[in-house]
């Protein structure tokens, strides 16, 4: 709406309705058992300490997870529900409710039926009551309960729901938060008999990791949506750099499927959308094969649960702006399209359409896929990798495997505690886990602790003996860091180690303190563990993105698939940034600029998708370890070799790292590559690829420093080298900046695309943070 333009009485009345109706806060888990009662209750105890008026209804069963429940301080009134025969099930008695009128009510099953002369049928229909009354509602509900994934679950546990809870209630929700739990610690309350709600069929690590990660895919796609809708208030078009959508750009020619096909499996593998975009000539009926092409490919897509839609042109020179503005309108992150065929004098005269985008676009990744004709065998429907060869039971191991088994049977367990932002609670969830421990038995210490003055997480150290910190002398200052040999000289079951991506002080024995880390679970101690998802070292170009801050202090991401267990500490960016402003996170003079500046809105929105996201794949990951038809991405293709092209520019960390996570999430083996002339290498560039070396092997890939021969153009040693790795996809970078002779501009980059085009060929998106300029100039364009 116009910001000078008065109001309609009706956006008034609604505005005041608004402002009338109650709160609604889901809590959402994977399964039964997950937690959500406990985290509810903990709710409630905080509102009235804070004066609120909650009650708890129906009462709350006094077991499973709610038998852990802490006592609230005051105790929280139960106001009685409605009981009936079915079972032990108890209805929300509205009209007691309404006669008590509190401010907020606790209510746990969204999912409940109530009994059949029940004046509604819903346990949401009786919520939306009492929000249309002001009364505000906390409740829970499993991710297989919802509408849209109560599908899933049945294809994947056979579990049946004969009333999902509808879509209006995310709708309704103000607040929706992941009560995240991984399959280890449900499968070992369900061995306590804590969880006695959890089916036995269901007690399998496979089963519950689906669930899981549906839980987290499902909560992303939601964030997603808050995400855009948010963008699309500030002015901002274009992919938000999170969420992966890929558009496949077809026109009806033979090699129309293997696109479709391509951009299905590289969706699969990136866990995001895809859509498929015909284009045809104006004015001239499709001949027969077109129609015979046309046919096939909506199929396809429709098979493979893609959208279609087909688009006229009038100009082969106007098809690529055309093709990018109708990628800007869809949010993709990706073009797939297929190899030129066009020889140089043809492209200078008839337009080359790779040449006009690669000009024209900043934030879209385009993939020029190999023809299969040019290719030996099958390049394009999934596959499974091939499996390593087992060993022999009777083959005597050699001295580094048992070396190498022993050690591993030695190794602590190690869990690690990840959340979007400070202040989501990882060090509380830390130090409650390591609570629960000492109370069974298990002797735990806290290794280090930041509190940050934050009087709710010091309350939680209780019982927990504290190691003490080393001190040494740096420039003046006396300086405190964890002591690692006091913990080894201590040697407990279990040692909490608070901010993994902290660089120790010049002169420790080690760098990092997840170096520490590694050297407690090599002596045998269990180590728990926080860190925030910006961390991640192949995540820094994205975090950079999303909230213009450089990460300095990063931590590998195998450190990542080296912990046991992966748990996300989940709270919405709008409850985070309540407890920014309570002075809960920061101290008070910090918290304007916090505010300001890293703590935006759209910042804690990009950043918690992203952590859920990464979470989504990590357990995607460990579920295909398990077992490999039980993965939500699907089985993955045959082996793959991944070249990465860099230069010495500053955008070639950027291009390794996206490098590395499109090999990790492909199962590719993966090498950057500089090509350097036959002279020698001055300093500064040495120096420069050094760096570049270190961040390829520190992500786990291999880093070459190709010399070329005299007058061979680099694109040729570049392919040469590839072709004898057997590659099968090249990653270059864009050329930065938009050039006014496209065609004479980054020579390697087109000599690739024209001479790789047996090779699936990646240009990584120059980014560009203003992209809606380049979409409102199209969609003005588009109307004139």
């Amino acid at each position: 709406m116009e910001p000078f333009k008065r109001k309609s009485p009706e956006e008034i009345l609604a505005s005041i309705l608004k402002l009338k109706r109650g709160r609604l806060n889901i809590l959402v888990g994977a399964v039964a058992g997950s937690g959500k009662t406990y985290h509810m209750l903990r709710e409630g105890e905080e509102l009235l300490r804070q004066g609120v008026d909650a009650v708890v209804s129906p009462p709350v069963e006094e077991s499973g997870e709610a038998a852990s429940a802490p006592a609230a301080q005051p105790p929280l009134e139960t106001v009685a529900g409605v009981a009936w025969s079915r079972g032990e099930a108890v209805d929300l008695d509205v009209e007691l409710l309404l006669e008590r009128n509190p401010e907020v009510v606790l209510v746990d099953d969204l999912a409940h039926r109530n009994r059949p002369d029940a004046p509604r049928e819903s346990r949401l229909e009786d919520i939306e009551l009492l929000l249309a009354r002001g009364i505000s509602v906390v409740t829970t509900v499993n991710i297989y309960e919802l509408e849209g994934a109560a599908a899933l679950a049945r294809s994947w546990i056979g579990l049946s729901i004969d009333h999902p809870v509808p879509a209006r209630a995310l709708e309704l929700a103000d607040e929706m938060r992941l009560i995240d739990v991984t399959p280890d610690t449900l499968l070992e309350r369900a061995a306590e008999g804590a969880n006695p709600s959890l089916p036995p069929r269901w007690l399998e690590r496979g089963t519950l990791g689906r669930l899981r990660e549906l839980a987290l895919r499902t909560m992303a796609e939601g964030v997603n949506g808050t995400l855009e809708k948010h963008r699309e208030e500030l002015g901002l078009a274009g992919p938000s750099g999170i969420a992966e959508r890929v558009l496949v750009a077809v026109q009806y020619h033979w090699n129309g499927s293997i696109l479709v096909r391509r951009g299905q499996q590289v969706a699969k593998r990136l866990g995001g959308e895809m859509d498929v975009v015909a284009f045809v000539p104006s004015g001239r009926a499709l001949r027969v094969e077109e129609e015979a092409f046309r046919r096939s490919i909506r199929l396809l897509a429709r098979k493979v649960g893609a959208s279609f839609e087909e688009r006229t042109f009038r100009s082969r020179r106007r098809l690529p702006r055309q093709l990018l503005h109708f990628a800007l309108q869809r949010k993709a992150t990706r073009i797939v399209l297929g190899h030129s065929r066009q020889t140089p004098w043809q492209e200078w005269r008839r337009g080359s359409i790779a040449n006009r985008l690669l000009t024209m676009t900043r934030n879209i990744d385009l993939l020029f896929v190999a023809d299969r004709s040019d290719w030996t065998g099958e390049r394009i429907l999934p596959a499974r990798s091939p499996e390593r060869e087992p060993r022999s039971r009777y083959r005597r191991l050699t001295d580094q495997e048992l070396k190498a088994e022993i050690g591993q049977l030695r190794r602590g367990s190690f869990k690690l505690y990840i959340g979007a932002a400070p202040g989501v609670g990882k060090t509380y969830a830390m130090l409650r886990e390591g609570g629960e421990l000492l109370q069974k038995g298990v002797d735990v210490v806290i290794g280090l602790l930041e509190t940050h003055g934050r009087e709710d997480t010091q309350a939680q150290v209780g019982a927990l003996e504290i190691v003490p910190r080393r001190q040494a002398q740096y420039r003046g200052t006396l300086l405190e860091e964890m002591d690692v040999d006091a913990i080894l000289q201590r040697r407990p079951e279990v040692a909490l180690v608070d901010e993994l991506a902290h660089t120790n002080i010049p002169g420790s024995e080690r760098r990092k303190r997840w170096e520490d880390v590694i050297r407690l679970l090599d002596a045998g101690i269990s180590v728990i563990s926080t860190m925030n998802v910006q961390h991640l070292e192949s995540l820094g170009d994205a975090v950079e993105q999303i909230a213009g801050v450089v990460v300095r202090e990063t931590v590998p991401d195998r450190i990542l698939r080296l912990a046991d267990e992966v748990q996300l500490v989940d709270v919405s960016p709008k409850s985070l940034q309540a407890r920014m402003k309570a002075g809960k996170i920061y101290a008070p003079e910090k918290v304007e600029a916090a505010l300001g500046q890293f703590f935006k809105l759209g910042n804690l929105i990009a950043l918690r998708e992203l952590a859920l996201r990464e979470l989504a794949d990590d357990v995607d990951e460990r579920l295909e370890s398990w077992d490999r038809r039980g993965s939500l991405r699907g089985p993955w293709r045959r082996e793959e070799v991944i070249f990465v092209a860099v230069t010495a520019s500053p955008s070639a960390e950027r291009l390794i790292r996206r490098g590395f996570r499109i090999a990790y999430r492909l199962k590719a083996a993966w090498h950057v590559v500089y090509v350097h002339g036959r002279g020698p290498l001055a300093p500064e560039l040495e120096g420069r690829l050094e760096q570049l070396r270190q961040l390829a092997e520190r992500l786990g890939g291999s880093f070459r420093l190709l010399r070329r021969e005299q007058r061979q153009p680099a694109a040729a040693a570049l392919l040469g080298w590839a072709a004898e790795k057997k590659a099968t996809q090249i990653i270059v970078g864009q050329p930065a900046g938009r050039s006014w002779r496209p065609f004479c501009a980054n020579r390697l980059v087109r000599s690739v695309l024209r001479e790789a085009r047996r090779l699936d060929v990646l240009v990584v998106a120059d980014y560009e943070a203003d992209s809606g300029k380049l979409a409102k100039a199209f969609a003005e364009e588009e109307t004139t």
